[in-house]
């Protein structure tokens, strides 16, 4: 169980009982810390997972005339998260994952392992004729940023709701692209890409739990995780999303990757300011 930040955790020496100092929190005070904690993960989880149908449901419902319009106006939304997600790498996850690394020369190889996990995964996946670019780039980000969140939380970090802000941000861009993937490659009606979208909304609050639980009093591993999730995530920008924003001709969708990490940079310093 991760260790309550400013909780007193008292050493016995041998034939003493154990004894606990008059201003030590009392065990109904700690029981309800946690819940407290417990309370945020799930409210910051969820919310952020959340976006995904979200995104979905705009896309459902988006219709833009003429064509050209609607294309343009699908790749700013593609250039628009991952401008997000390189907020996120460049403001929270490399910064936070480092201190906790205290800047050692580890953090370069974590960074490095996860990019290369993550290439990994999308060759297996095209070996297997499964890939989805945009639904493989929402899944994969989700899952390490929900678990370095839970962690994030558990250490007391400041930039933890900072972070699942930008969850919840790049989740509504990429279920927009998603769902317009998945109805592309005619998968199954709007109702079921929808209801499967749902479905990737509760992996978010257990994810982060895990993360709060395994992780908190675990900084190095917490930086190892942040600075995986950076390796992966930047892979998948240039891999995925960057090929896929751009247009012959067409210069709105680089100004949405501008305006995303813009979005970001706003988030990082409204969060210095508080």
């Amino acid at each position: 169980m991760a260790r309550i930040p400013g909780q007193y955790y008292p050493v016995l020496a041998q034939g003493h009982e154990r004894t606990a100092p008059r201003d030590a929190p009392k065990p109904c005070v700690v029981r309800r810390h946690q819940l407290d904690e417990i309370t945020r993960i799930i409210v910051y989880t969820v919310c952020a997972g959340a976006c995904i149908p979200l995104g979905g449901v705009l896309a459902k419902y988006e219709r833009l005339r003429p064509s050209w319009l609607e294309n343009e106006f699908r790749h700013s939304v593609i250039a628009f998260g991952g401008g997000i997600l390189a907020a996120a790498v460049a403001l929270v996850l490399i910064p936070e994952g480092t201190e906790y690394l205290d800047h050692s020369l580890s953090s370069t190889f974590f960074f490095l392992f996860g990019g290369i996990v993550f290439f990994a995964l999308e060759r297996f996946l095209g070996l297997q004729r499964r890939e989805k670019p945009q639904f493989t780039a929402m899944l994969l980000d989700y899952i390490p940023e929900s678990l370095a969140l839970g962690g994030a939380l558990a250490a007391g970090s400041r930039a933890a709701p900072l972070l699942a802000l930008f969850i919840g941000l790049q989740n509504i861009p990429e279920g927009f692209n998603a769902y317009r993937e998945l109805k592309a490659a005619k998968q199954p009606d709007a109702s079921r890409i929808l209801l499967l979208m749902l479905m990737l909304v509760p992996i978010g609050p257990v994810i982060g739990i895990l993360g709060w639980v395994y992780l908190g009093d675990r900084l190095a591993l917490l930086g190892a995780s942040m600075l995986f999730a950076s390796g992966g995530i930047l892979y998948l920008i240039f891999q995925d999303i960057a090929p896929q924003s751009h247009m012959r001709r067409h210069w709105a969708p680089p100004l949405g990757a501008v305006l995303g990490f813009s979005v970001g940079m706003l988030g990082n310093n409204l969060a210095g300011m508080y």
